[in-house]
């Protein structure tokens, strides 16, 4: 009698963990689980944020912050090393060229939901003053959009436009210009 209650629970106890402790939970795995509340929403997120920082090769467990932020930002094989993205001439549209560029921002803050950052909108020196910072908002404004696209949270990001204001290059020739057509992901740490 005794066997036979123990092994009543014992075998629920076991799913259970082994399920918790299952380090390849799939999709159709994951919605039986929820449908027979073994795990919550938070621990399958929590799994999920794990398992895409695992495959990024960023560890979503340490919070990433002051200087370890600074050395992670400034190491050139950091997939956040490089912050700026280009425009093309009174343009706000986001080229694919930096798609990759974006994803691997709105990984980084997916996996460190603490982080903050704003993104600076900027232009060349044509234009007038009003049209150029209206231009960098809307610049600043499509990289905000394509980071939540791309598993940001929206409340991590704040855009601002500086217009033609701070130019990386002072020059009055194309290849200035194309410098200055940029947004600035700028990290606060």
């Amino acid at each position: 009698m005794y066997g036979k209650h123990l092994s009543r629970w014992l075998m629920p106890a076991l799913l259970a963990l082994f399920l918790t402790g299952c380090a390849t939970v799939g999709d159709e795995e994951r919605v039986e689980d929820r449908q027979d509340g073994e795990l919550t929403e938070e621990e399958l997120a929590a799994i999920d944020r794990q398992r895409a920082a695992e495959a990024r090769g960023v560890d979503g467990r340490r919070l990433v912050e002051g200087d370890a932020l600074e050395e992670l930002l400034e190491d050139p094989d950091s997939p956040i090393a490089q912050r700026t993205v280009y425009f093309a001439f009174d343009s706000s549209e986001i080229r694919e060229r930096d798609v990759s560029i974006l994803e691997a921002h709105a990984a980084f803050l997916a996996d460190h939901p603490d982080q903050r950052i704003t993104v600076e909108g900027h232009t060349d020196e044509r234009g007038a003053p009003e049209y150029n910072l209206a231009l960098g908002e809307r610049r600043a404004e499509a990289v905000k959009r394509a980071l939540v696209l791309y598993g940001a949270s929206a409340d991590q990001i704040r855009v601002t436009s500086y217009g033609e204001e701070n130019p990386v290059d002072l020059g009055s020739n194309e290849e200035a210009w194309a410098q200055n057509r940029r947004a600035e992901l700028v990290y606060r740490y």
